[in-house]
């Protein structure tokens, strides 16, 4: 029951992943991070098959920082988004990955930016978007709350009634997510959302 959302702010972008590993009935763990930092000012969340979502992304992180290497200057957002693209357009035909993105990031020049990707290489320059089951209920969270300009302090507080609200009405919601932001400062993990913790060593 995969949840993943962003939104755009004043200045930042926002996203917000669970943290939930599962496969059939079984949670294998509770603290895994879908949400990548593709290079100093952008993020990349994923939801999905868990094979696809690591291969695909690490994927695209890579040959983002290669281009840099290779040219000098980083892909702007908007580069980067067309890129992954791009990408999904060309497995689709060959082996398709099941992966739906978020990613968000910061220029210089345009600001902040998020960009919606699904599994077929729907690519859409969004204000706030989401993917998984918890997105029924965060998109209409955000179109009741969200405006534009808004700062980080709403924009979490919006972020913190999505997350409330799956906990409450999706059947198997998962307990923890993790928020991630972008902003001229660069990109970092903003913080985590914890109601459950793996029990390390738990069986020592």
């Amino acid at each position: 029951m995969e949840c993943v959302f962003g939104l755009v702010g004043n200045g930042f972008a926002i996203v917000a992943a669970d943290t939930s590993a599962v496969h059939s009935i079984l949670v294998h763990k509770s603290n895994e991070d879908k949400i990548m930092i593709l290079d100093s000012h952008k993020l990349i969340a994923a939801s999905g098959e868990s094979g696809d979502r690591v291969q695909f992304t690490e994927y695209i992180q890579k040959n983002v920082a290669l281009y840099q290497f290779r040219n000098g200057i980083p892909l702007t957002t908007a580069a980067a988004a067309n890129f992954t693209r791009g990408e999904l357009a060309t497995a689709l035909r060959k082996n398709p990955y099941f992966v739906n993105i978020l990613l968000a990031g910061y220029d210089k020049e345009t600001g902040p930016s998020l960009y919606y990707i699904d599994y077929i290489a729907t690519l859409h320059k969004v204000d706030k978007g989401a993917f998984g089951y918890g997105s029924y209920f965060s998109l209409a969270m955000m179109d009741r709350h969200y405006h534009s300009g808004m700062t980080v302090e709403e924009a979490i507080d919006l972020v913190d009634k999505c997350i409330m609200e799956i906990r409450s009405r999706l059947v198997v919601a998962p307990p923890n997510f993790v928020i991630k932001i972008v902003d001229k400062d660069g990109a970092r993990e903003y913080a985590w959302r914890e109601s459950v913790k793996d029990a390390e060593g738990a069986s020592a």
